[in-house]
């Protein structure tokens, strides 16, 4: 009996060393192509950031320069002096921190209505919530400002901030879909003991959705504080400018140097990355969750 299971066993365990041979070439395989991938995607942000701290010379130099020979610091605070940095960057941050607390306050208010509450006509108007999506903003576009110039807005930094109090279809939605994971029982058991729809809705539904609620957040923050369009539309004292449109300013004024704009704009890229990263468990905590079970 020894003798014929012996070679049975080392059969055995040489068919698992070679699948296990496999997974770890597969593994490999597969770290070596999303390695190559990243690296392709990160290679402006490093063309961005080592233009910024090049010589002119070297800037359209072939074949291209990939480490810069001196490395020029002081075209950081070059380009920080030409434009009023600091106002723009308060306008931006007091803009996005605004547009981020007026979209969670909408949008999870709209989306627990359509998720928990049970009343007449919800999936319609879930329904035509959606089908708002389909519009682009240009069809908008002309509508709305005529409404804000009604309101006696333009020029004021009302027309980026107040419509972030009404909610987005897409953040509504990811929101709805989110908060249809969490169990109705616990609802129940809190309306049992004497809840409101309001207080199930802040004690219960809002701290069980903070990775739903971090992706809307961060989603809505790299909106606002990339936005060009909307500040180039309404905003008219430069005093009220976004770090956009500073950045626009800066090309119409000083276009030829563009070892201080990659500067810039580095400076202005970096919040948005180190946001990210401070949020990213979260961030993609909320994306699988939204949607696996959406």
């Amino acid at each position: 009996m020894s003798t014929v299971a012996c070679p049975e066993r080392r059969g055995r365990q040489a068919r698992a060393r070679r699948a296990a041979a496999r997974r770890q070439i597969r593994a490999a395989t597969t770290h070596l192509i999303l390695l190559g991938i990243g690296l392709f995607f990160a290679l402006p942000f490093y063309w961005l950031v080592s233009t910024a701290v090049k010589p002119d010379s070297q800037i359209f130099q072939m074949p291209p320069v990939w480490v810069p020979h001196p490395v020029l610091w002081e075209n950081y605070p070059k380009a920080l002096r030409y434009i009023p940095f600091a106002i723009y960057t308060w306008n931006t941050v007091k803009i996005s921190v605004l547009n981020v607390v007026g979209t969670l306050l909408s949008c999870s208010l709209v989306a627990y209505s359509l998720a928990k509450v049970r009343w007449k006509g919800r999936e319609w108007v879930f329904v035509s919530l959606i089908a708002t999506m389909i519009l682009p903003g240009q069809v908008t576009m002309v509508p709305t400002f005529a409404i804000f110039k009604w309101l006696h807005w333009i020029g004021t930094s009302l027309p980026l901030i107040v419509p972030a109090f009404f909610g987005t279809a897409f953040n509504i939605f990811l929101l709805r879909q989110f908060f249809m994971t969490i169990p109705v029982e616990l609802s129940d058991a809190a309306r049992i003991d004497g809840c409101g729809d309001l207080a199930i809705y802040w004690r219960i539904i809002l701290p069980l959705s903070k990775p739903a609620l971090a992706t809307v957040g961060l989603f809505t923050f790299i909106a606002a504080w990339n936005d060009f369009l909307g500040p180039l539309l309404y905003l008219n004292d430069e005093r009220s400018y976004t770090l956009s449109l500073g950045l626009q300013r800066f090309v119409s004024q000083h276009g030829a140097e563009w070892a201080m704009l990659m500067a810039a704009s580095t400076v202005m890229t970096v919040p948005i990355i180190v946001i990210f990263f401070l949020a990213q468990r979260t961030f993609i905590q909320g994306i699988t969750l939204t949607g696996i079970k959406g």
